[in-house]
């Protein structure tokens, strides 16, 4: 205790020591030795008694300094004293004035020019500034003349612990692995401090943990945290909140301290086997369920996490190993059991499996520990289903001549139901495979019958679908494939493979071949089609063309002699007949066309008609049918013009016999009143719409093509008739289609050239009596009885 004191004291005291050995001897004993503040030099008095000594001698300076000292963060009522400027030149008279410039003069530091001391204005902070750089200079106080060279030295701002430790990352976040051994490495912490590291202990730092015993340590100086107790379990406590302190002057009593946290979490180590919930499942399943089906979960659980806690299932031990497996769920590790095989209730009732769970990723560090797996049993009850039938076979293949007899048996199919209750089953026919119901089938014993005949080249393979039922339950059903394959017999006769016309050269030789033929049968014989071929027996003997059979099993046609002629005869028919190999044997008889042509000498076929032989030498038929063409159109071009004349010559108007240039008005008939069609209708000149057409002139050809006129609106019973037609007559008059002559006659003018003057009623004077019609008796017989009427109405009138 007392050396921890005396510890304490000296740290405390250290710096008041400094600054007195420092500062008070420049205060205090310069007047009695200046020589131990400032070093003297050469006599000033000597230089100025003798000048020439001066010049030929090297002058020395009066005072020279190094550094001062000042206490960083010292306040107080006067401005603190740093230090005092003197030279030996000054003989203690006012002659001498000191300056002072450089960084903080005459604000932070201050000179008494007289004395020379210098005094501190202001507070200094050593982490600001840590120190000044000044200059002072010893003037001649009237003439301002310096008296020495200036001279730079330095006023050091001293450290005082006044800046706590600070953590500038903190606070931290740390991991360390669960059941680490003691000292295991967790994290390193850092702290700063402002103040000097190199004067004194207030920048010495030392750390300690204030929270977070007996789990971690922390080096003292160098700050490593390290864990302190064995085997921390995660699954016990997962994270950790630690306090790490930091304090100066090494950690004595009356430094300061800054403090951070450190969260430390444990991450996972595979420390923990897998075990399951329970020893003994139980489940039950359907046995007709449908393979692949899920019918039942386990779970092993792991205190682990992550790929630590992820297990894998197995089934090891059990009668039902080749019936059930059992995969791993991803997402919540749980063990499914799935079907493999078909389960029959009637064969077994229940399996027993054993099925385990082991870590997937095992810690080599903790194998001692293990084994990390675990096991339980797993008992299934297979439940009874109502099962549809069961046929004997996946598939039936049935074969049939295509000659069988109708109702004949072509096979059989056989099913039965696999429960325990067996039910009666029924057989039909899918007719959707059997559109043509072709076949029949015994819904007791599934005999499959010929229900219409059948044709190999028609269909070779028939498919149909039968289906089985239970009589007692009807929703319960099978169906099989049928393949039915309908072998062939000999009932095609071979054939033509096409419809072959030969053609034979006039100039062909003897032997020639006209012809290459084959034959077809539809017929498909085991060991392959062998075709027979001859002539007619009455053509064996053919004057002209023989038969040669070939290897390839086609036939050959020869020319037995040459100078065929077409004046002679232009076409011979070849009557042909072939047999196949196929028991009994079908033959046919075929007609080869042999035409005879004109070739040229290479033998390439020019012209097989007689037409073209007799045409003259040098003509071919292309030529006669262009000649032809030309003479067709000749004749029409003629027969179109002299209709054209015709035409023509056709007056432009077409009248009757007694029509003379003036249109005769008979008023012999009264008419028929509303019956009559035939009399003028006033409404045809109040609606021009009512005649829509209009004549071409048959005398000259419009220049312009006018277009019908289109139809005008209504016009109201109120026309003024002289104006309509006035219009119709000058559009008449612009349009050169229009008939030349005009259609309305007017009768209210007869023209100048009548001595009777006009006829008309309309300019006759309002009264009857004015009129005298003596006259009429003048203008001959006809007048006559006409001016007698008139006569005799104006002589009643007077009576």
């Amino acid at each position: 205790m007392p050396e921890r004191l005396t510890e304490m004291l000296m740290d405390t005291w250290t710096p008041l020591i400094i600054l007195w050995i420092t500062v008070l001897p420049s205060i205090y004993m310069a007047p009695m030795n200046q020589s131990q503040v400032l070093p003297s030099g050469s006599s000033t008095g000597l230089k100025r008694l003798n000048e020439e000594q001066r010049v030929l001698n090297r002058s020395k300076r009066g005072w020279v300094w190094n550094q001062m000292f000042v206490l960083e963060e010292f306040s107080g009522p006067e401005p603190i004293l740093v230090g005092r400027l003197h030279t030996d030149l000054d003989p203690g008279s006012s002659k001498i004035k000191y300056i002072l410039s450089g960084d903080g003069a005459g604000t932070i530091f201050v000179i008494n020019d007289k004395t020379g001391d210098i005094h501190a204005m202001k507070r200094l902070d050593r982490e600001e500034k840590a120190e000044y750089t000044l200059t002072a200079q010893a003037v001649d106080r009237d003439t301002n003349q310096p008296l020495e060279p200036p001279s730079e030295f330095i006023i050091k701002v001293q450290d005082i612990n006044d800046n706590p430790p600070e953590f500038v990352d903190g606070p931290y976040h740390a991991t360390v692995p669960e059941m680490s051994v003691v000292g295991t490495f967790v994290t390193k912490v850092t702290a700063t401090d402002a103040d000097d590291p190199v004067y004194g202990n207030s920048a010495k730092l030392v750390y300690s943990i204030l929270e977070g015993q007996p789990y971690f340590s922390i080096e003292p100086h160098t700050a490593i945290i390290k864990t302190a107790l064995p085997n921390m379990d995660r699954e016990a406590k997962e994270e950790y909140f630690v306090v790490i302190q930091a304090k100066d002057m090494g950690g004595h009593m009356g430094g300061l301290s800054g403090t951070t946290t450190v969260t430390i979490t444990l991450t996972d180590v595979n420390d923990n086997p897998p075990k399951f919930a329970q020893s003994l499942y139980h489940f039950s399943v359907m046995e007709d369920v449908a393979l692949g089906e899920p019918i039942g979960r386990v779970k092993a659980n792991d205190l682990d996490i992550g790929e630590n806690a992820k297990s894998s299932y197995d089934i090891i031990e059990g009668d039902g190993m080749d019936i059930f497996e059992i995969t791993t769920d991803a997402q919540t590790q749980d063990g499914i059991i799935r079907v493999r095989k078909p389960l029959d209730f009637e064969t077994k009732k229940s399996y027993t499996l054993k099925v385990e769970a082991a870590n997937i990723h095992i810690d080599p560090r903790f194998i001692s520990g293990g084994p990390f797996k675990d096991t339980a049993t797993v008992k299934i009850v297979v439940e009874d289903a109502d099962e549809p039938p069961v046929f004997s076979s996946p598939t039936y293949l049935l074969e049939v001549h295509e000659n069988a007899a109708l109702n004949s048996v072509l096979g059989q199919v056989t099913a039965h139901d696999p429960d325990v209750s067996s039910s009666p089953i029924r057989f039909s026919i899918d007719r959707h495979t059997d559109l043509e119901r072709q076949f029949n089938i015994n819904a007791e014993d599934g005999k499959i019958t010929l229900a219409t005949p059948l044709d190999r080249e028609t269909s070779m393979w028939h498919n149909i679908t039968i289906v089985a039922t239970e009589t007692r339950n009807h929703s319960q059903v099978s169906r099989v494939p049928v393949a039915i394959k309908v072998l062939d017999v000999n009932d095609n006769a071979p054939e033509f493979a096409s419809e072959h016309e030969a053609f034979l050269c006039e100039n062909g030789k003897p032997g020639q071949v006209i012809q290459i033929v084959s034959a077809v049968d539809k017929d498909d014989p085991k060991n392959g089609h062998y075709f027979l071929y001859s002539l007619l027996p009455e053509m064996v003997n053919n004057p002209n063309f023989t038969i040669k059979k070939n290897e390839d099993n086609t036939l050959s046609i020869l020319a037995k002699h040459s100078g065929f002629s077409r004046q002679k005869q232009e076409v011979y028919l070849l009557p042909i007949v072939i047999s196949d190999s196929g028991n009994p044997p079908m033959s046919s008889t075929s007609t080869l066309t042999i035409r005879v042509c004109g070739c040229s000498s290479d033998g390439i076929v020019q012209s097989c008609n007689v037409e073209a032989y007799v045409l003259p030498i040098g003509l071919s038929m292309g030529a006669l049918i262009a000649i032809l063409a030309c003479i067709i159109l000749l004749l029409v071009i003629v027969v179109l013009f002299v209709t054209l004349r015709r035409h023509k010559n056709e007056p432009l108007i077409i009248k009757d016999d007694e029509d003379v240039r003036e249109n005769i008005i008979r008023y012999d008939d009264e008419g028929g009143g509303e019956e009559d069609t035939e009399a003028f209708d006033i409404a045809t000149l109040q609606n021009p719409d009512g005649i829509n057409g209009f004549l071409p002139r048959k005398d000259i050809k419009p220049d312009l093509q006018f277009m019908p006129r289109q139809g005008l609106a209504p016009v109201p019973n109120g026309v003024d008739v002289d104006e309509f037609i006035n219009v119709r007559l000058h559009e008449a008059d612009n349009d050169p289609t229009a008939p030349p002559y005009d259609s309305i006659q007017i009768y209210g003018y007869e023209g100048k050239g009548s001595a009777a003057g006009s006829l008309s009623s309309l300019e006759s004077s309002t009264s009857d009596s004015d009129q005298n019609f003596d006259y009429l008796s003048e203008w001959g017989p006809r007048f006559k009885r006409l001016g007698e009427l008139y006569s005799v109405g104006e002589s009643d009138k007077e009576t």
